[in-house]
């Protein structure tokens, strides 16, 4: 109920609530004081109210009238097709009506003064049938006009001179209601005044004699009484000379004014014109109706995909990838509606790959905590040596390697690779790597007798992982023994960078005593012996740390880095990896890597 009510004032909106507010008020205080004067101004404040509600209503109603593209397009032609025809129509109504007015008041004046023209003849006699009442006067004193209308004790007459034996005369015609509705039979009443409305009444006041001109019949339902007015200029008797324009009023149909022009008796042309006028105005309609059955149907086609579009997005936006819309025709429209078919599609396969890859990168996470659980987590604690490390991954997981370990005889063995690869399948095989050299260590550990030679361990690593990988799969790797009761160092390097050693800020480059580990099973390995001195930094590295490239293509570079660090071998190992870090990042311009870097320093304190 709380939401309903909520929705109300929402739909209401503050006109609304305050044309509600003030209507209740206003009735209340009708109730209790009516005669209040505060009562006209809630009042007036309603109405003020009310119109700006009624607005808004408006307003929302039209958006909402307009809001489906059928609608908003039914409107539109409604305006630039519709209207316009309304009009053209109204207006050609308009002129229709007002010519047919002109015509009849044309065909009235016209044929009077025919009548006038024709008076002189009818004092010989002849035609007199068209003039009944016709009368002969003399000539006032001092003239009279030649020709025209006549007003004479309150009576009009048509009157034109003649010359007769007697003399020169005035001939009269009384214009009778009887006589002006006979100057054009069938059109309807003549009126004649000195106005409009006593022309109007006189055309319509019913003679008392007789033979009373009627008005024609209606052909139709629209064929409504007309009257139109001309003015014809009329002499007064009694002060010759001096004229007074006259109203004359016909009262007619336009079925009889158009019978009287269009007379088919009379003329043959006006039937094939008028059937000619039909035939056109039955060709426009129909045309017309073709038209809107056409534009309709395109309409209906336009709107009907907009439709199924509309509803595909709402299939989608709900998760129904699955739904397509139906595609007719081989327009814009219909391959609109392919491609959103296809669009569906790719978004179904888009998502699926989405969520394959969010497995993956869901695995690809458990990898990295794996393989940082591989790498040794603490510190070591040697008399004679202090060892750090740092492994940046150029992805999630690295395919570097590196491991130290104590023996039980007060060996340290240090370890370095570089995998062949990047991703999960380099990872896997530092793994490897890592397991197989810990076991061999640990067997040798467990019968006590300690780790044999550098070069041993790294050619039974070699024929390991030849025997146990694919044979694309390889790796470089420097191991080596640090004997803490002699301070000496003897490694074996299986294709890896060179290590360096810095004493008294001159950097050695050490040995490399045989290829890479695992590509060949019968490759075979020496190593070398040096014997470290107090302060000695000891630094193993990967080609990620050497091989980054700026802008320009060029590469960071081992003489660069070993610059680097013979300039800074009197900071702490910590320092020391900060500052190679933070110049390859410089180098580069990115913080991205472009390839994993692996940092061993081992110091000889």
């Amino acid at each position: 109920m709380r939401t309903r009510v909520e929705l109300l004032f929402r739909w209401l909106g503050g006109a609304g609530v305050a044309f509600v507010l003030l209507l209740t008020a206003y009735a209340a205080l009708g109730w209790i004081a009516p005669r209040s004067g505060f009562r006209l101004v809630l009042e007036i404040a309603s109405i003020i109210a009310g119109l700006w509600l009624a607005i808004r209503l408006l307003r929302m109603a039209a958006r909402q009238a307009v809001w489906r593209l059928r609608h908003r397009l039914l409107i539109t032609y409604l305006f630039i097709a519709v209207v316009p025809i309304v009009l053209i129509v109204g207006l050609a109504a308009l002129g229709g009506y007002m010519l047919v007015y002109q015509l009849a008041a044309y065909l009235v004046t016209t044929e009077l003064d025919h009548r006038i023209d024709g008076l002189p003849a009818a004092v010989s006699g002849s035609s007199q049938d068209r003039y009944p009442g016709i009368a002969v006067v003399p000539v006032p004193a001092g003239g009279f006009a030649a020709r025209g209308v006549l007003k004479r004790d309150g009576n009009f007459y048509i009157f034109s001179n003649a010359r007769t034996s007697r003399g020169e005369v005035i001939v009269t015609v009384p214009l009778t209601r009887e006589y002006l509705a006979g100057l054009v039979p069938g059109l309807g009443l003549v009126g004649i005044d000195q106005s409009a409305e006593e022309a109007s009444k006189a055309a319509r006041v019913p003679s008392p004699r007789s033979a009373v001109p009627i008005l024609p019949p209606a052909a139709n339902r629209f064929d409504t009484e007309v009257v139109w007015f001309a003015t014809v200029p009329a002499f007064d008797w009694s002060t010759p000379g001096r004229t007074s324009d006259m109203v004359l009023a016909v009262l007619t149909r336009v079925s009889a004014v158009l019978s009287t022009v269009f007379n088919r008796r009379a003329d043959v042309a006006q039937d094939l014109m008028q059937s000619a006028l039909i035939a056109g105005l039955i060709v426009f309609a129909l045309v017309q109706i073709i038209c809107w059955v056409i534009g309709f149907s395109m309409t209906r086609n336009i709107t009907g995909a907009v439709h199924h579009l509309y509803e595909g997005t709402n299939r989608i936006m709900q998760g129904d990838f699955s739904h397509r819309i139906e595609v007719r025709g081989k327009d814009q429209l219909a391959e609109l509606g392919v491609s959103f078919n296809r669009m569906t599609e790719n978004l179904a396969h888009l998502l699926t790959v989405a969520k394959e890859k969010e497995r993956l990168q869901s695995e690809i996470e458990i990898a990295r905590e794996v393989q940082n659980q591989l790498y040794p987590r603490v510190a070591l604690e040697s008399k004679s040596l202090r060892l750090t490390a740092v492994c940046r991954p150029a992805r999630i997981v690295s395919g570097d390697y590196y491991d130290f370990e104590i023996t039980h005889d007060a060996h340290v063995a240090l370890a370095i690779g570089d995998v062949a690869g990047k991703g999960i399948s380099a990872a896997l095989l530092m793994a490897t790597l890592q397991s197989s050299l810990r076991t061999q260590l640990n067997t040798q550990i467990n019968n006590g007798r300690g780790p044999r030679s550098a070069a041993q361990l790294v050619s039974q690593l070699n024929h390991y992982l030849y025997a146990n990988t694919s044979a694309e799969k390889y790796t470089t790797l420097c191991l080596g023994l640090y004997d803490e009761a002699g301070s000496s160092f003897i490694y074996s390097n299986g294709g890896h960078l060179p290590p360096a050693l810095v004493r008294g800020g001159v950097v050695r480059r050490l040995d490399v005593n045989g290829t890479v580990v695992g590509a060949f099973p019968f490759a075979e390995y020496g190593e070398s012996r040096i014997v470290l001195e107090p302060g000695d930094l000891l630094v193993f590295f990967t080609d990620g740390v050497t091989e980054p490239e700026n802008a320009y293509g060029e590469m960071f570079g081992e003489e660069r880095f070993l610059d680097l660090l013979a300039r800074n071998a009197h900071l702490g190992e910590e320092e020391i990896v900060r500052m190679v870090i933070e110049s390859i990042r410089e180098w580069t311009g990115s913080e991205e890597l472009q390839d994993d870097m692996t940092l061993l320093l081992a110091r000889r304190v």
